[in-house]
């Protein structure tokens, strides 16, 4: 695995050498790819100056920034890392807080982080400060030019570290049509946290893998031998008000056999 990122993160006046790993498996979904519909030629993307119109090749790019129109300044990676030097190269711990206190739409796209040569030490005491105190290490860094809000835990013997959304960049819900006032019956109320209690077991994410990419494999595979293909599943059905009674019954029915079958 290759490193993706090395510089500190700093834990107080504890400064500890580390590097990051992607934490996410690269993306194994079906590639589609987009053709012309005449005769089903592959379409690619070019790169092509505005000014003549000519395809560039990826090493005659550099990054600028516009500052007045038509005006551009540019800007190398070393540039951009001088912007803030300290920055660039440190995973600043701001304080620590509870997990529970995070807004779940904050998480984005986990980490690992591994102690660099020398620094199993503080390593292990950040892991072990974290774990014992049950908290996460709210902290900022640097990646790709942009800097990013985290979090960091342990999880067994690594420090994984969560890029997070600063707080503007999270869309509020309002003006969306919501019934805020519970139409809801006791007795309704009382059947559904029967099947939610009935539904509850440990999370395990080994039981989950993309059922609907063997699917579409499936139906790939029989245009393929000229075979017309057959859908899976039905439409759902919406639940009307009337009937929500009714169905929670026949649910937790349902819920109640499963569980005496397994």
């Amino acid at each position: 695995m290759r490193a993706l990122w090395s510089g500190t993160l700093s834990f107080g006046l504890i400064n500890i050498p580390v590097r990051l790993y992607n934490g996410v498996e690269a993306e194994y979904g079906i590639e589609l790819k987009m053709l012309h519909n005449r005769d089903l030629s592959p379409i690619r993307y070019s790169r092509i100056c505005k000014k003549d119109g000519q395809e560039i090749p990826f090493e005659d790019i550099v990054k600028g920034y516009e500052y007045q129109e038509g005006e551009y300044v540019v800007l190398t990676e070393e540039e951009l890392e001088q912007a803030n030097v300290a920055k660039s190269n440190t995973i600043d711990i701001k304080h620590f807080t509870q997990e529970a206190e995070i807004d779940i739409r904050s998480f984005e796209k986990p980490y690992y982080l591994e102690p660099a040569k020398g620094a199993n030490k503080p390593y292990s005491l950040l892991r072990e400060a974290l774990g014992r105190s049950g908290s996460v290490a709210i902290c900022t860094f640097v990646l790709r030019s942009r800097e990013h809000l985290a979090a960091v835990k342990p999880l067994g013997a690594v420090l994984v570290l969560v890029q997070m959304r600063f707080a503007d960049e999270i869309a509020e819900s309002a003006g969306l049509r919501l019934p805020f006032e519970s139409e809801v019956s006791a007795k309704e109320m009382e059947m559904a946290l029967k099947l939610i209690e009935q539904l509850t077991e440990r999370f395990d994410p080994s039981q989950f893998h993309d059922t609907y990419r063997e699917d579409l494999k499936e139906l790939i595979q029989s245009k393929i031998e000229g075979k017309r293909p057959s859908g899976k599943g039905t439409r759902p059905v919406n639940t009307p008000s009337k009937d929500l009674m009714e169905v929670l019954r026949a649910s937790l029915e349902k819920a109640e056999a499963k569980s005496k079958a397994s």
